[in-house]
């Protein structure tokens, strides 16, 4: 998958996920957001086993990834305020 898709599939699941998570941030957060959370989903999902290949399967991951950041994120925040 080339760079140009990586962003836009990131910047995609960032933006979902922070529609999912009531969190409301610019296009560029929303990039690191899903790029991060999906590296994150792959790299949980490379631990159990589990393979997937396409456009939409890594979609799905990286909104899930991101999502889950977004919760640990809420809740480091949280703690610290």
């Amino acid at each position: 998958m080339g760079w140009f898709v990586a962003i836009i599939i990131g910047g995609l699941g960032g933006w979902i996920a922070g529609m999912v998570m009531n969190r409301r941030h610019n296009i560029f957060v929303n990039i690191i957001v899903g790029l991060v959370g999906a590296l994150v989903a792959k790299w949980l999902l490379g631990v159990v086993g589990v393979a997937y290949s396409g456009r939409l399967p890594s979609l799905c991951v990286a909104v899930a990834g991101a999502a889950l950041l977004l919760f640990v994120l809420g809740l480091i925040g949280r703690k610290t305020s």
